[in-house]
């Protein structure tokens, strides 16, 4: 995989594995008082240890679960239903299209969106069978397809950069913490070179 050096940029969005196939970044950066869902705890990044005292550098990270891009496990929304470890981990990756209302959506294939949805739409996406959807969902369609046992990503970016009528692998994982609710993701997007191979989805 090609990387930056110490001296490049660390926000790089857009890398390269191979010749044709590109992995975009999906995953918003989290930072001390960033925005957060109201509510929910606020963001608080601590240096600790220094190089100069210690001679090494140590963070303190104080968030809630459901901070920046992240992933909801069905515990969220249901109480009985599974949390992180109750979810094989081949669940929070897979084949994906980012698909729009008026397009042909494939089957068994991970759906995001980049408009926002709602409930209006919950049926059709279950008839979809996707294994995990993502997007700005409202709160009542994300509980149904959470109880769906459906997978649910949120703020996720660079969606727009993801060409258009193809699929791509998926890759969300969230940290193994136990009887976990949710967890920040780095969602990528790996995109391999071809041509459109879905149904009709308009540029």
């Amino acid at each position: 995989m090609k990387t930056t050096t110490n001296q490049g940029k660390s926000n790089r969005i857009v890398g390269e594995i191979s010749n044709g196939t590109r992995v975009i970044d999906l995953s918003a950066a989290i930072y001390s008082g960033m925005e957060t869902y109201p509510g929910d705890p606020d963001v608080d990044i601590d240096r600790v240890h220094n190089h100069a005292t210690k001679g090494w550098e140590l963070r303190k990270i104080s968030m809630g679960s459901h901070t920046g891009t992240h992933v909801d496990a069905f515990s969220h929304m249901h109480q009985t239903k599974g949390s992180l470890d109750d979810i094989a981990i081949e669940r929070f990756m897979g084949r994906a299209a980012v698909v729009a209302l008026d397009d042909d959506w494939p089957e068994e294939v991970g759906l995001f969106f980049i408009t926002p949805i709602g409930i209006d739409v919950f049926e059709r996406i279950v008839k979809s069978r996707p294994g995990f959807v993502g997007g700005n969902l409202s709160e009542e369609l994300e509980r149904a397809l959470l109880g769906e046992d459906i997978i649910t990503y949120t703020n996720l970016i660079n969606l727009d950069l993801i060409p258009k009528g193809r699929t791509f692998l998926f890759i969300g994982l969230p940290l193994k913490i136990r009887q976990g609710d949710g967890s920040p993701v780095r969602a990528i997007a790996i995109v391999e070179e071809g041509p459109a191979n879905l149904a009709r989805c308009p540029e």
